[in-house]
């Protein structure tokens, strides 16, 4: 099997909080594969940000990392001081965020966002200040071009509110890819899109990473989009990860009741007498969790083993699954 690019091993975040303790992340272990899509799956607040929050070195105070491991390429990421973060960011590890129009500064052009980017990993640029510039502003150029903005050349001195929301999020991938990134972290990269946008939105970063050969982890509710864009799947529940493998045979024959109850609540258009069926009850607060499974209260399975600790257990076709049942 090839050495994953990306490889997590029992990450825990925590939150001070005035309430207590609140981990985000607790014990989270996946890993992303050289040219491949990771799906990462979850309710709001199951950890899916944060984790790769702290993959990016963006964790502060309240929160920490109490414990686990982060590996790009073979290298330990957590305790990286900030200067070599920084010449991480960008390079090797790119991350798009969820809300475009709040994630880029209005105060800039999109031109200057881009180029910065550029500037701050000038190894491969020209020597001498004007030729740096001038060559970041062609490749910047080249970037919108490839992500489908027209009339790049003249639309790179515009502000970030005189895009549309679909062009916001293109502009976003096009700062995230500016550098050729080996990973693309995109975090919820269709959120508040219609649906046609969000088409074009995803097959762009699926044509880029063909494009590009690189891996990408794609953080996302949608299990429709998962099963059409991605390689695996991770799906977490209030910070663990309870069931993960192959996109198909996840999709096809969940192992764990939180996956199964996410398919059954979404609509079918090849089956539209099908009743949706919602998970019942409300994801457990992370200051004051049930003990044992993380889902018992709300599990039309539960048995009074579930009320102990449950690890991950391995299944057959690198499948894993956190369940007794």
């Amino acid at each position: 099997m090839t050495e994953p690019l990306l490889a997590i091993n029992d990450l825990r975040v925590a939150f001070a909080t005035p309430h207590g303790l609140v981990r985000a992340v607790d014990g989270v272990s996946l890993d992303v594969r050289p040219g491949e899509c990771l799906g990462v799956v979850g309710e709001s607040g199951s950890g899916k940000s944060v984790t790769f929050a702290a993959v990016m070195g963006l964790i502060r105070p309240p929160g920490r990392i109490e414990s686990g491991s982060i590996r790009f390429d073979g290298r330990e990421l957590v305790g990286l001081d900030r200067v070599d973060y920084r010449s991480l960011r960008g390079r090797d590890i790119a991350m798009t965020l969820q809300d475009a129009l709040t994630s880029l500064n209005p105060a800039l052009t999109v031109g200057t966002q881009i180029t910065e980017v550029l500037l701050a990993h000038a190894e491969d640029l020209p020597s001498g200040r004007h030729a740096r510039h001038r060559e970041a502003r062609a490749r910047a150029i080249e970037m919108m071009h490839l992500v489908g903005i027209p009339a790049a050349e003249h639309r790179l001195g515009d502000y970030p509110h005189q895009f549309s929301g679909g062009m916001r999020q293109r502009m976003m991938i096009a700062i995230a890819l500016s550098c050729r990134p080996r990973l693309l972290i995109a975090d919820e990269p269709t959120t508040a899109l219609d649906v046609t946008i969000q088409a074009q939105v995803l097959e762009l970063i699926a044509g880029i990473r063909a494009t590009l050969g690189m891996s990408v982890a794609l953080i996302t509710h949608d299990l429709g989009v998962v099963a059409e864009y991605c390689d695996r799947v991770a799906v977490l529940y209030a910070g663990q990860i309870v069931e993960s493998g192959p996109t198909a045979s996840v999709i096809g024959a969940p192992r764990h009741p939180y996956t199964a109850g996410l398919l059954a609540s979404v609509p079918m258009l090849s089956n539209l007498d099908r009743r949706i069926r919602p998970i019942d009850g409300q994801v457990p607060g992370l200051v004051d969790l049930p003990p044992g499974c993380r889902f018992l209260p709300r599990c039309p399975h539960a048995a009074p083993v579930c009320v102990s600790t449950i690890a991950m257990r391995a299944l057959e076709h690198d499948r894993a699954v956190r369940c007794v049942r």
